[in-house]
C-alpha cells in the first residue's frame, strides 16, 4: 500500500476505539494508517448476514446505550438509529423472571404481591449487611441476599469468570442494579439504539475518509518496524505490546454457537435469556431479531460458552490482575510515541459508549485542543 504524504498516526485496531480515534483525527487533516490482524473490521463489535439473511453480531450481542451527547452526536454521523431497549430474563427454578431482579421477579419467584415499599421491606428483611465491601459477593449479599444471590448471581458468575464472585471486585456485580419498581430494562441510559443498517457499516461510514488509509489481516508486530507515524495509538492487549515480559493478564474469552431456526418465527419472548444454573453449559441464549426489527419466518440465535483461552473479550476485574496490570501500566506511561486506548490496552471493562469518550477525549489531548 502506498503512503500519501507524511502519515501522522498509526492506530493499531478497527474497534470502536481504533476506529473513533481514526475518524476524529482525520477530521482535522492528520494522516492516519489503521490496521487490525483481523480480516474485517469493527473488532468485537462487527456484525455481518448470515446465509439467511439475518444480521447478527458475531462475537456476542453488542447493545448501545449512553447517557453522552457527544457521544450520541459523533456516531449519529455515521448511522441512523433503530430506537432498542433490551430486555433480559433469566431461567430461575423453572421459570422465566426479569433480570436485573425488579419488583415482578420477587413477587413471581416468591408468589408474593407487594407493592413497591413492600419490595423494599422484603429486601431489607433478606440482605445481609456487609461491614465493608471489597468483592461482588458482598456487594450483592448486602442488597438482596442469600437466596437471590444463589439464585441469580453465584452460578452465572462463576461460568462467566471462571471464579467465586468473593475473587471479583465489587465493581463487576455493581453493574447490574437490584430494582423495587416493574422497570423491566437492562440498561436504563437516556438514549438507547441500535445502528439502523448495523455496526459493521457503521464503522465502513467511519473509515470512509481520504486521509484514512486500512490494511486488514496486518499483524502489528510483525510489521511495526517498517511502519513509521509519528505517534501511534495502540488499542490491543497491554500486555502483549510488552511481550508479556511480566507474565499474561488474565482474559476471559468466549466461544459462540450461532444457530439457524427455520422452522419457528421467535424461539424467545424477548433477546437475551441467562442461564445462572452452572449445569447448563452456556451463559445466555441471545436472539437477534429482537434487535434488529427483521421480519422472517426463522430465527437466528447464540449461544456463549465462557473459556478461560482464546480471543480475549472480558479484562479480569481481581486484585491480582489490577496488580499485574499497574506494572504494564508503569511502562506504558514511560513509553514515548504511543498511547494506549480501549478495554484491552487499558485493561478496563468499559461499555461501547464509554470507549468512544475515551477515544474523542484521547484525540483533543494528542491534537492540543481544549
Amino acid at each position: 500500500m502506498k503512503d500519501r504524504g507524511q502519515l501522522h498516526f498509526l492506530v493499531v485496531g478497527a474497534g470502536f476505539a481504533g476506529t473513533a480515534i481514526a475518524r476524529r483525527l482525520a477530521d482535522t487533516g492528520m494522516r492516519v494508517r489503521v490496521i487490525d490482524r483481523r480480516e474485517h473490521i469493527g473488532g468485537n463489535a462487527f456484525d455481518e448476514f448470515d446465509e439467511q439473511g439475518l444480521l447478527v453480531h458475531r462475537y456476542g450481542p453488542h447493545i448501545f446505550h449512553t447517557n453522552s451527547d457527544e457521544v450520541v452526536t459523533f456516531l449519529s454521523r455515521f448511522t441512523d438509529w433503530l430506537p432498542y431497549e433490551h430486555q433480559v430474563l433469566s431461567q430461575v427454578d423453572g421459570r422465566l423472571l426479569p433480570f436485573p431482579i425488579n419488583r415482578h421477579t420477587i413477587n413471581q419467584l416468591y408468589g408474593l404481591e407487594l407493592d413497591e415499599a413492600g419490595v423494599r421491606a422484603f429486601l431489607e428483611r433478606v440482605r445481609e449487611p456487609q461491614e465493608r465491601i471489597t468483592n461482588s459477593e458482598q456487594l450483592v449479599l448486602d442488597a438482596v441476599g442469600q437466596d437471590l444471590y444463589e439464585k441469580f448471581f453465584r452460578g452465572y458468575t462463576r461460568k462467566q469468570w471462571g471464579m467465586e464472585p468473593a475473587e471479583l471486585k465489587a465493581g463487576v456485580a455493581a453493574r447490574i442494579p437490584v430494582r423495587t419498581d416493574t422497570d423491566d430494562r437492562y440498561f436504563t441510559d437516556r438514549f438507547q439504539a441500535m445502528p439502523k443498517d448495523g455496526y459493521t457499516r457503521m464503522f465502513e461510514r467511519m473509515l470512509d475518509h481520504p486521509n484514512i488509509t486500512l490494511e486488514l489481516g496486518t499483524d502489528f508486530f510483525s510489521v511495526r518496524d517498517r511502519l513509521h507515524a509519528r505517534h501511534t495509538v495502540y488499542t490491543g492487549p497491554i500486555d502483549a505490546y510488552f511481550g508479556h515480559c511480566f507474565g499474561r493478564l488474565p482474559y476471559r474469552s468466549l466461544h459462540f454457537e450461532h444457530t439457524h431456526i427455520d422452522d419457528r418465527e421467535w424461539l424467545q419472548p424477548v433477546a437475551t435469556i441467562n442461564y445462572p444454573d452452572e449445569a447448563v453449559p452456556w451463559t445466555r441464549i441471545t436472539e437477534f431479531k429482537h434487535m434488529t426489527g427483521q421480519q422472517h419466518p426463522g430465527t437466528s440465535i447464540v449461544r456463549e460458552y465462557p473459556r478461560a483461552e482464546g480471543e480475549p473479550y472480558y479484562p479480569v476485574p481481581s486484585e491480582t490482575s489490577e496488580t499485574l496490570y499497574r506494572r504494564y501500566r508503569d511502562l506504558a506511561e514511560r513509553e514515548t510515541g504511543v498511547t494506549f486506548l480501549g478495554r484491552l490496552a487499558q485493561y478496563r471493562y468499559y461499555n461501547m459508549d464509554q470507549v468512544v469518550a475515551s477515544a474523542l477525549k484521547t484525540a483533543r489531548m494528542l491534537l492540543g485542543e481544549p
